[in-house]
């Protein structure tokens, strides 16, 4: 068993191991459990830990690559995003055929945009730091919601009738995005 695996014993009922943000590898165990069964245990998850920790590792140094942006930055991006966002908002609304309602910029922490059941648009500012074709996905993305208000196959079909690669824009973000909104 590997010597920097923290052992806790309390009145739980099963043996569990857990990887802390900071890298801390804790093993809880009930007080019954046998020196043996937690080496036995430990040993049985040792794959698992290992992977666990090379992600954990692989996240710390993304988020220490990637690119500060202070709130000055911020506050130019939104206002960027205020120019640039609204018209092409009207633009794919009318292609589309819906009408929304009001359209917020704001900086979030995990959503690149979403739309209310009345109609209303957010979009995260931090758009503006995405390529212009996944700006647009995420902008029809939206729009398309005015029909579909879920992720239903039907809601994807009117995403596709726009954005006919919408697969790769979306692999794109799920592969930069975090990079990207990360950055606070």
């Amino acid at each position: 068993m590997r010597s920097d695996i923290r052992i806790i014993k309390s009145r739980r009922r099963t043996i569990a191991l857990e990887v802390t943000n900071n890298g801390d590898i804790i093993l809880r165990a009930p007080w019954y459990a046998s020196r043996r069964d937690i080496e036995r245990f430990a040993e049985s998850k040792e794959d698992w830990l290992e992977s666990t920790l090379k992600k954990l590792e692989m996240r710390h140094k993304e988020k220490e690559s990637s690119e500060y942006v202070d709130a000055n930055k911020i506050n130019e991006l939104a206002k960027l995003a205020k120019k640039e966002i609204p018209s092409r908002v009207e633009y794919f609304a009318n292609i589309i055929g819906v009408e929304y309602g009001r359209i917020a910029i704001r900086h979030q922490k995990t959503r690149w945009g979403s739309c209310s059941s009345k109609g209303n648009l957010n979009f995260n500012c931090l758009l503006m730091l995405v390529p212009e074709d996944v700006r647009d996905y995420v902008i029809v993305h939206e729009l398309c919601h005015l029909i579909e208000l879920n992720h239903s196959p039907r809601f994807w079909a009117e995403v596709a009738k726009y954005v006919p690669d919408y697969k790769v824009k979306r692999k794109w973000l799920k592969e930069n995005g975090g990079k990207i909104i990360n950055t606070r």
